[in-house]
């Protein structure tokens, strides 16, 4: 723990001082306070996102996000979100590794969203299981290489707050297992395989701010599937629901939010691809399912106009429909941490959380939302 908070004392100490010698780039001229939002309104370069890597499921470790904003031409006194390009890297202790690159387009005075990420990884996880007594005491150990690619485009129905939109998803995926003998718990045909689809999405998004909510509500509703037709080796479907609401209470001194997600999987799906809690404090596909549903609840207060404090709690569900003994399983988490308002004048937010479960503990850099998808 103690080489976590070294480092992010580190990254923060570098920020102010590159802060003290780009005194009108990062200073607030309202309370002469370190702020980027000058910068990233007048789109000078680009902003280095580093952090540290606590994710249990694969260790310790650092990632860099290189993050490119592309200005907009400004036709109206109304603030316009600029598309975003990023490079990003990162690597962990236990030999996971990561490369990708996105570009997110907020095009048309936000008529039109588009989404494109291309990335690989080698990724060193364990798999316990969707309810096997014997793997959730004796988890299998495997390392996942795959290449993702991502096409996603979404668009607005008149000047509502409703989208519509599809997406076109493609990975290719090999699995080695530490040991030969693990391999009576894998269907063989998952440890070299290629999967292609396409799917729908629909959602409705009234937030005052994209990346650092303090108002509004988003539902999305969105299938995927992968199709032997489109060049995938099976087929098999994934539907996602997911509600998060921001309420600002007590003339915005309380920012009370609320998570609702739940994942169903269909048909043959890969092991590595089944539904599972995605918390903080709770590892990556430690508990999957057919079906999962979580609830989480996050509660900001402010203290000064710039610094706040967060707590958070939630609970998760896993259910297995192939087992009739053990097709159920319930998780926990909970923590807190703080918040700094970063860029006053775009609402956005950046912060530290440190999480529990019943398995493990985590400490998360938080850049916006800790729920942004």
């Amino acid at each position: 723990m103690k080489y976590k908070i070294i480092l992010f004392i580190l990254i923060t100490v570098t920020l102010l001082l590159f802060s003290q010698k780009k005194q009108t780039l990062f200073k607030d001229t309202l309370d002469n306070a370190f702020d980027i939002s000058h910068y990233m309104y007048n789109l000078h370069g680009f902003l280095p996102i580093p952090s540290p890597i606590t994710e249990p499921a694969v260790g310790f470790g650092a990632a860099l996000a290189t993050v490119y904003f592309l200005p907009k031409k400004e036709d109206s006194k109304k603030y316009q979100m600029p598309d975003i390009a990023a490079l990003v890297g990162g690597v962990t202790e236990n030999g996971t590794w990561f490369a990708g690159a996105a570009y997110l387009g907020f095009w048309n005075k936000d008529k039109i969203r588009y989404r494109g990420i291309v990335g690989y990884g080698n990724v060193e996880l364990q798999y316990y299981g969707k309810g096997n007594k014997f793997l959730n005491n004796n988890p299998l150990n495997f390392s996942l290489q795959s290449t993702f690619i991502l096409q996603q485009a979404m668009f607005r129905i008149g000047n509502s707050s409703f989208m519509l939109g599809g997406k076109y998803i493609f990975t290719k995926t090999q699995v080695e297992l530490f040991k030969e003998s693990d391999i009576e718990w894998i269907n063989p045909q998952y440890l070299e395989l290629s999967n292609s689809g396409l799917g729908i999405i629909a959602e409705y998004e009234n937030y005052d701010n994209i990346l650092s909510p303090n108002k509004g509500i988003r539902i999305n509703l969105n299938y995927f599937q992968s199709l032997k037709i489109m060049g995938g080796d099976i087929n098999f479907g994934r539907n996602t629901f997911f509600i998060h609401y921001y309420q600002p209470l007590f003339s915005k001194k309380i920012i009370s939010a609320f998570r609702i997600e739940s994942q169903l999987a269909t048909g043959n799906t890969p092991f590595y691809m089944n539904p599972f809690i995605y918390a903080r404090g709770i590892a990556a596909m430690r508990y999957q399912g057919d079906l999962t549903g979580l609830i989480e609840t996050e509660q900001l207060f402010f203290i000064t106009k710039r610094w706040g404090i967060v707590c958070f709690a939630g609970t998760g569900l896993t259910y297995n429909f192939e087992n009739e003994n053990y097709n159920s399983e319930t998780i926990w988490n909970f923590g807190g941490g703080f918040r700094y308002l970063i860029a006053r004048q775009l609402g956005l937010k950046m912060g530290v959380d440190l999480a529990k479960s019943p398995d493990n503990w985590g400490i998360y850099i938080i850049f916006g939302s800790a729920w942004i998808k």
